[in-house]
């Protein structure tokens, strides 16, 4: 259900590349959620760091949406840029897996394998 990739690159470098690799599959970063900086700033002890990159693709998003709206709820896709013990990792719920535990249609699952490629192709890029 998880696709996870730990990378050399420094917590910072891999965020960076990530957002590149996104505008390159011709994806959109609609908002980055600094969890890491948002937990401290509330008095937490929280030593990683963890950045969300909400991406979407205006078409693909039409196409799950005009199939079951619904599924809006599962959209934006997530990608996470975050640190564990030292390592720099990233990662992603699998698309494909979770829109066909809300979805049986044959056209979403088809939609969702390509979103789900080229999101594993962002993340590897990005690594």
């Amino acid at each position: 259900m998880y696709y996870l990739v730990e990378t050399d690159k420094s917590f910072e470098q891999a965020a960076t590349d990530l957002a590149a690799a996104v505008a390159r599959h011709h994806f959109g970063v609609l908002h980055v959620h600094d969890l890491g900086n948002t937990l401290r700033s509330k008095g937490i002890a929280f030593a990683e760091d963890c950045k969300i990159f909400e991406v979407c693709n205006p078409g693909q998003a039409a196409k799950v949406l005009s199939t079951d709206m619904r599924l809006n709820m599962a959209l934006p896709c997530r990608i996470s840029v975050y640190t564990e013990q030292g390592k720099t990792m990233i990662g992603l719920i699998k698309p494909g897996q979770m829109l066909s535990a809300l979805s049986q249609d044959v056209a979403l699952a088809q939609v969702a394998k390509e979103i789900e490629e080229k999101i594993i192709q962002m993340v590897d890029e990005a690594t």
